[in-house]
């Protein structure tokens, strides 16, 4: 087949999956990554922008610096959200972050991609590789970012791929396990964190691990490809100065080494990551394949089922549960998220069948995981009004609306609609 022929294979298996994701990474193991950044410049389907990071993006600063100097070319009106910033401004990550979402997102009212090409060139900044992980949260769906880059990016990819905020592409596939090829090594070690959270090494369970933070180290590494010393810094010890924080650190990860009786982190050119000796079975990493399956448009629906009701049994619980840590908090929102979705998907195809019963159980399963989920309370009290069960109907809006005023908030137009249309039928 010729180029220009697979270049369009490839490119109609991404306008299939774009959707499950605002950021799209072309892997770097992919062998057309270059003349596909080149085919996705002439889209029809999308309005295309294009940045190439530089030698000078060293920095936040200077990368959003040099985005505004080449994006203004193609959008005259692209920065002035930070131009707006004041110096101290500049030196605020989350201001930072706002104003570039603002510019990102008016780049264009019809769908775009803003392609940031040679993207490897920001892997020793944390504060880029926090920018984008943070920016694709607040994008609209209508713009994608597509990264190619020559190694894997620092980002947390499996739950942002569980919330359905990225996906991973190799040529005209997506990538649905092994994701940070933690797969193949000598010794073998089964990780179950949805959940408690526990280790089997070599067929034995790891139960000494003198404290919780050499345990939770662990877990935090199996999040990125890989990490700096800065990053689990700041996720474990903010409080601390860097010299004690950094001590603290090494006492951990002499810790865990000792749990494990081996150095699960190797450092290696500035980075940890987990070490390739280990073949690593991750029942997160499982999940996570299977939501993928599920999102797959090209499979039957038998089989888009099947991996819906896998990933649903595969969640066991919250995310370590048990712990309250604000990177623990965050994940656990990411992984419920993928969860629910998974329910949702089941429930609906359950309505389909005539099986209303059935689809009761699934949201209930999804409120008990997540009460505050309108749209499942929605969902519940509609199979109620359909079964004739009213009053259990008017109880669920009832508890729903304690819920949303002990948080203070209002409860969503729609629910309320629907809570006086069942009134009107009583």
């Amino acid at each position: 087949m010729k180029l220009p022929a697979i270049l369009d294979q490839i490119y109609a298996a991404f306008m299939e999956r774009a959707d499950q994701g605002r950021l799209i990474l072309l892997h770097p193991d992919s062998r057309f990554r270059t003349p596909f950044v080149a085919r996705l410049t002439k889209s029809s389907d999308y309005q295309v922008f294009y940045y190439a990071l530089g030698p000078d993006d060293v920095d936040l600063p200077a990368m959003l610096n040099g985005m505004t100097h080449d994006l203004i070319g193609q959008n005259p009106l692209f920065g002035r959200h930070l131009h707006l910033l004041s110096a101290e401004d500049w030196q605020d990550n989350a201001r930072l972050v706002a104003a570039a979402t603002r510019d990102v997102a008016e780049l264009s009212d019809q769908p775009f991609l803003l392609i940031l090409d040679e993207f490897d060139r920001s892997h020793g900044a944390d504060d880029i590789q926090w920018f984008v992980e943070h920016l694709v949260k607040h994008l609209p769906d209508r713009c994608k970012i597509v990264i190619n880059s020559r190694i894997l990016p620092r980002l947390s990819w499996v739950p942002m791929v569980a919330r359905r905020d990225a996906i991973i592409f190799k040529d005209d596939q997506v990538v649905r396990d092994n994701f940070y090829d933690f797969a193949g090594g000598r010794h073998t070690l089964e990780v179950y964190a949805l959940g408690p959270g526990f280790v089997l090494f070599n067929d034995m369970s790891v139960d000494i691990w003198e404290g919780h933070l050499p345990r939770l180290l662990f877990f935090f590494a199996l999040d990125r490809p890989v990490i700096t010393r800065s990053e689990i810094c700041h996720a474990f010890w903010p409080e601390l100065d860097i010299d004690q924080a950094v001590n603290v650190f090494h006492v951990t990860k002499r810790r865990l080494h000792k749990a494990l009786e081996m150095d699960v982190l190797v450092h290696d050119d500035g980075y940890y990551r987990i070490n390739p000796d280990l073949d690593v079975d991750y029942d997160v990493m499982h999940f996570v394949g299977k939501l993928i399956d599920g999102r797959n448009a090209r499979s039957t629906q038998e089989v888009r089922l099947e991996a819906w009701e896998a990933a649903a049994d595969l969640y066991r619980g919250p995310f370590l549960h048990g712990h309250t840590d604000p990177w623990i908090t965050q994940r656990r929102n990411d992984f419920r998220a993928g969860y629910l979705e998974a329910l949702d998907a089941l429930a609906k195809r359950k309505l389909e069948l005539n099986l209303p019963e059935h689809a009761l159980v699934l949201y209930k399963r999804g409120l008990a995981a997540d009460f505050a989920r309108e749209d499942f309370h929605r969902e519940v009290m509609q199979i109620y009004q359909a079964l004739g069960r009213r009053s259990e109907a008017v109880a669920q809006f009832r508890q729903l609306e304690q819920l949303a005023a002990s948080e203070g908030r209002q409860i969503e137009a729609g629910t309320r609609a629907l809570y006086n249309q069942i009134l009107a039928k009583s």
